[in-house]
């Protein structure tokens, strides 16, 4: 028999307002800071609020987390990807485990886009941020959302979104959100006077790749095609 390892007390906790019922989710903010700090702030600043659950697995993944609901958005608080936060005693040993989802799959590539799990993940160990977890019976909500039918790229056809997110015990009591509404506006000014000017002639903007699917399985793994399967990812 395995040995049992304890999880770590959490601290701080999130609601997600979702349109099947409430996520109640606990968060381990001393194990994963980057990662819950992130989380936290993008709440408080309404971040997610009217975003699609973009990708379903049945019995493995619920992911969520990209303005755009495209699969290939979203930006972390850093101005820039952030780093893994891996902990021996968080695991993905049960359904309701919230992780970060990586871009391209890549470590060290966390941005706004996270992942439920439906079941146990085991060969996730290690690879992704496991920052929180859904408590009580708000579970059923996650597996109401999971039930749904879903395209050849695992995108529902009519996606469950959140609708908004209610921080309900800051860990961090130096988060000052952003106006996101102003932030936007100021680079839409700046997109405007560049394009005035010539600017973007002159430097032209290369657009960077943006994905973060959750891919699952290992490199020997292959779908029922014959492609190989990765970890977990998001297509941003």
């Amino acid at each position: 028999a395995g040995v049992h390892i304890s999880a770590p007390a959490t601290r701080g906790k999130v609601l997600l307002h979702t349109s099947e019922g409430d996520i109640d989710v606990e968060l381990w903010s001393k194990e994963a800071p980057l990662a819950c700090r992130n989380f936290v702030q993008l709440c408080l600043e309404g971040y997610y609020n009217n975003t699609l659950f973009h990708r379903v697995i049945s019995g493995f993944i619920v992911q969520g987390g990209d303005p755009t609901g495209t699969g290939e958005g979203g930006e972390s608080i850093y101005g820039s990807d952030f780093k893994d936060e891996v902990h021996s005693r968080l695991r993905f040993v049960h359904r309701g485990i919230l992780a970060m989802a990586q871009r391209n799959n890549q470590p060290n590539s966390n941005g706004s886009q996270f992942f439920f799990t439906l079941d146990r993940c085991d060969w996730l160990n290690d690879k992704h941020t496991i920052f929180g977890k859904i408590t009580g019976n708000t579970i059923f909500n996650l597996l109401q959302i999971a039930d749904c039918e879903t395209d050849e790229k695992d995108r529902p056809l009519y996606p469950a979104r959140i609708i908004s997110t209610e921080v309900l015990f800051n860990p961090f009591d130096d988060i000052a959100p952003r106006d996101l509404a102003a932030l936007k506006n100021n680079e839409n000014a700046s997109s405007l006077m560049e394009n005035a000017t010539g600017a973007d002639a002159q430097r032209p903007k290369k657009k960077r790749a943006n994905k973060s699917l959750i891919s699952f399985g290992d490199d020997n793994d292959s779908d029922s095609d014959g492609n190989a399967l990765s970890a977990v990812s998001s297509e941003r």
